[in-house]
């Protein structure tokens, strides 16, 4: 597959008519559309998509928007002049008209379909006809591609009204989930981990919608009442929005034999996720097998990476479905996700999302996923021919190594977060050498467990390589609900609180005696422990972006300041730095007694 010759721009992107001469669009010009669809994307109701990659489809515009926020780090990565994120062709194409769009810009956008699997189990009961054909993009349009700077973008409204996939919803997001997806974007990507960006937020001034959410103070699971709330639509760019669930989609369709051309296509958009997400790293001359087993290789190298990630900075995406599992191997979907305060290995923000997209077994939901995206490209090697035999069995081996990968992926990062070479774990499991590194980390979950602790806040005061435990105890945990704690009992004793501070002492020095072992360096002069923090705090932030953070920026937003929505997002795209005294004493904190436990602060329902 080979698109056209892409502009590049040399200078800096002023208005819109400069972006629109970089408009690029690889999908709708390389894919099928849905031959059911209309010419001029009015196609907002509901209804089965039986064939095709994509629906042309006009956003919604929300009116009389008002902008809150750019990402101005973005923008100056993408070469776009600040200015602009306030200019009125700017803000209409991004909250959603598309009417006056310039050339070569398309006046409509895009929604697509995907297939939906939970936990690895196939699912049609969220296609309200029973078929699976009716599940996809309900509110997300994207609306251009562009080549920037040789990297191709695809820039997404969330919100941006209803499409054929919307299932008789509104196609609409409140301000609420659009702030927290906003902030979280940049935040991960500022940690350093793979993810969608975020490029614009416009509220509108005058329209609402009605949306289950929480009474102040509730300690209800789910939403116990219904509030209006402004509606907004932000923009999310990535090099594709290709998901798993996609590819689960044609594969399905080709299993099941539902029309003529379910392989083609199958195909063809196998060969559009390469083109638009691994162009780099898989040779477009290689015959079509290799290339299906080369992208399995890539993405199971890039999954496994993710998750270990996701783990390294506490963040839990809460509802890791296929179609919520990016093929380019990024962080997609900023719904019910939390990054942890209180360390607990099933800590799960979504009330929905159950123990299997909990924090710790996210590596399990992620081979979960992987599963079915091994499954969704196996049709393209079905052997006709005995060479594809091999290909079938390469493709079976990269599967069935999923696990192994990625507990070697979680090794490297846990070796990372305590400042370890990984000399210390390139051994086997039952190699004695390792036996230490295991013991450290074995001890450290169960003493994070038992204390209980805050995961951010131990592993930055360990980034220090502290001489006693006193700077530990920083991320201590007392006075919190018993089943919110993990053996909080303990905490309230003064002599099991004795023997707790022996244990993390005894720790700490079976820690720092590794730390400084001659098998944790790669060089012939060991490192000093200014060299060692310093590394560490490149990998361990200290700051995060803890929900009760959000829930003000949110509050003080439907009113119309936006100013801590501002103050967020300097904080949080400088997660690892040492920032101001004032910073410090407002961001880097234990979350305080009283917000345990209360809906849309410690747990919440499907984010929208």
């Amino acid at each position: 597959m080979t698109n056209k010759q892409p502009q590049k721009n040399s200078s800096t992107i002023s208005t819109i008519n400069d972006l629109a001469k970089l408009a690029n669009y690889s999908l709708m010009d390389t894919l099928n559309c849905d031959p059911d669809a209309t010419e001029n994307g009015v196609d907002h109701e509901p209804r089965q998509v039986f064939t095709g990659h994509y629906v042309p489809v006009n956003p919604t515009p929300i009116k009389e928007p008002e902008y809150i926020a750019h990402s101005k780090t973005f923008f100056s990565e993408l070469g776009f002049a600040d200015s602009m994120a306030q200019s009125p062709d700017f803000i209409r194409l991004f909250s959603g008209d598309m009417t006056d769009v310039p050339k070569p810009m398309r006046k409509f956008g895009w929604a697509t379909g995907y297939a939906l699997s939970i936990y690895g189990q196939e699912y049609i009961q969220q296609c309200p006809f029973q078929t699976g054909n009716g599940y996809g993009d309900g509110r997300a349009i994207s609306v251009l591609e562009a080549v920037i700077n040789d990297q191709r973008w695809e820039m997404q409204l969330k919100g941006g009204g209803q499409t054929p996939y919307c299932r008789g919803a509104d196609g609409r997001a409140v301000l609420r989930s659009s702030i927290r997806e906003f902030l979280a974007q940049e935040h991960m990507h500022a940690l350093g981990v793979p993810t969608s960006r975020s490029l614009s937020l416009y509220v509108s001034k005058t329209e609402q919608v009605q949306r289950p959410w929480y009474s102040p103070g509730s300690r209800s699971q789910n939403p116990d009442r219904y509030i209006d709330e402004p509606i907004a639509i932000s923009t999310r760019i990535a090099p594709s929005f290709m998901r798993v669930g996609q590819l689960e989609l044609f594969a399905r369709r080709v299993r099941f034999n539902q029309h003529p051309t379910a392989m083609e296509e199958l195909e063809k958009i196998v060969l559009h996720v390469i083109d638009r997400e691994y162009t780099s790293v898989i040779e477009p001359q290689l015959p079509m097998p290799e290339k299906v087993v080369q992208l399995a290789r890539e993405f199971q190298g890039r999954l496994t990476s993710l998750v270990a990630n996701w783990i390294r900075v506490g963040f839990c995406q809460g509802n890791f479905n296929s179609d919520n599992c990016a093929v380019g191997g990024f962080t997609l979907d900023y719904g019910p996700f939390g990054f942890c305060d209180v360390f607990k290995p099933y800590y799960q923000p979504w009330t929905g999302g159950g123990h299997h997209f909990s924090f710790m077994n996210q590596p399990s939901a992620a081979q979960k996923n992987f599963d079915m995206f091994c499954s969704a490209i196996r049709p393209l090697l079905i052997p006709d021919k005995e060479s594809n035999q091999d290909y079938l069995l390469a493709l079976d081996e990269i599967q069935g190594d999923f696990s192994k990968v990625m507990h070697t992926q979680m090794k490297k990062m846990w070796a990372a977060k305590l400042g370890l070479s990984t000399l210390v774990i390139d051994s086997d499991d039952t190699n004695a050498d390792e036996a230490p590194f295991n013991a450290v980390l074995s001890e450290l979950e169960i003493l994070m467990k038992q204390t209980p602790v805050d995961y951010t806040i131990l592993f930055r005061e360990l980034s220090s390589i502290p001489n006693d435990i006193n700077p530990l105890k920083k991320s201590f945990y007392h006075n919190i609900p018993n089943h919110v704690s993990n053996n909080a009992a303990d905490a309230t004793d003064d002599t099991k609180d004795a023997e707790m501070d022996k244990r993390w002492a005894q720790w700490l020095e079976k820690w720092k005696t590794l730390l400084f072992s001659a098998s944790n360096t790669n060089t012939a002069s060991p490192r000093t422990s200014e060299e060692i923090s310093k590394q560490m705090k490149r990998i361990n932030p200290k700051y995060i972006l803890r929900e009760w953070f959000l829930v003000p920026a949110y509050q003080q937003a439907a009113l119309g300041d936006y100013t801590l929505i501002q103050e967020l997002q300097t904080v949080m795209t400088q997660p690892y730095d040492e920032q101001s005294k004032l910073v410090e004493d407002k961001y880097y904190r234990l979350k305080p007694a009283e917000f345990f436990e209360v809906g849309g602060l410690s747990h919440l329902s499907c984010s929208s």
